[in-house]
């Protein structure tokens, strides 16, 4: 079982309605966060690039320089901001883990640029490009998907990747915005955006879509993305990027300011809409998730 995070970031608290892009900048030095779950969970993405890799990882043809120009940015974040857990190689020509404790990364040479990139932290990793008109999943390492199919995604539009997704589908304001966010975003201003959900487990990789994510019992989850895009300088590419974190719910009762959170976060489940709430996963758990805030709340 993955170990839990400690609640760092708390945006089902009002602040960040489920379907809104809500993008802001932040600083470079942020780009990447490492915590005392990342063993674990880079032990997690190596059995899955082993045991299902066709599910975790996909590419185009092409997109060969583009994952190269990732591994060496990331790489070169990572010594320059987390000296305390990587440097350079032996032949100064990657990067691997400062600490003996950390995994071996000789096994992982031959894989592709994008992968190995995604093996270093504990972040997924997507490479977005632009071709036909449209921005594309050029290429992806995807490990931890919040209830989406890379496999299913790989090589399609934006508007084909969030087909499913209440309010983006083609042809939608938000479909239409998202092509020009992409257009326009500036190598030196990266920006960010939270997405949470809510289910029975704290498994990482949910890859399915179907059913409720919320049992009849109170073991809840909260589960908190954050996505970062960074234009990419050579290419002109976009490298999407997507944390999770992952707590119980008894981490959000034990805060000293559960009260105020959950005021917040009973106001956004009560907002969402039937197609909302069935994308979602909360049609039928809805009113337990409200009743248990609501005592945080008393």
């Amino acid at each position: 079982m993955p170990l839990h995070s400690d609640l760092p970031h708390t945006p089902f608290d009002g602040s960040h309605p489920l379907f809104r892009i809500g993008l802001k900048p932040f600083r470079r030095a942020d780009w990447f966060h490492a915590d005392h779950c990342l063993e674990e969970h880079l032990a997690e993405k190596r059995r899955l690039v082993s045991e299902i890799p066709d599910k975790v990882f996909r590419m185009t043809k092409g997109t060969e320089a583009a994952q190269q120009e990732v591994l060496s940015i990331v790489g070169n974040h990572l010594v320059e901001h987390d000296a305390g857990r990587y440097c350079r190689t032996g032949d100064g020509t990657g990067v691997t883990f400062a600490s003996a404790a950390m995994l071996p990364d000789s096994d992982i040479q031959d894989m592709p640029a994008l992968l190995r990139a995604a093996l270093l932290v504990q972040e997924d990793l997507v490479i977005m490009s632009r071709r036909d008109g449209f921005w594309h999943l050029a290429a992806g390492a995807v490990c931890f998907p919040s209830s989406w199919s890379l496999k299913d995604k790989a090589g399609k539009p934006m508007h084909g990747v969030h087909a499913p997704v209440p309010g983006f589908r083609e042809g939608t304001r938000n479909a239409g915005l998202i092509e020009r966010i992409f257009d326009n975003l500036q190598v030196e201003q990266p920006v960010e955006r939270f997405n949470w959900s809510i289910y029975n487990t704290d498994r990482l990789f949910q890859d399915g879509r179907s059913g409720e994510h919320v049992g009849k019992d109170d073991r809840h989850f909260l589960r908190v993305e954050r996505q970062t895009l960074t234009r990419l300088p050579e290419s002109g590419d976009i490298l999407f990027t997507i944390r999770i974190y992952v707590d119980p719910f008894e981490a959000l009762e034990g805060r000293a300011d559960r009260s105020e959170i959950a005021r917040g976060f009973i106001g956004l489940l009560q907002g969402l809409d039937e197609e909302q709430l069935e994308y979602k996963g909360l049609v039928h758990g809805r009113a337990r998730l409200v009743k248990r805030l609501q005592a945080m709340v008393e």
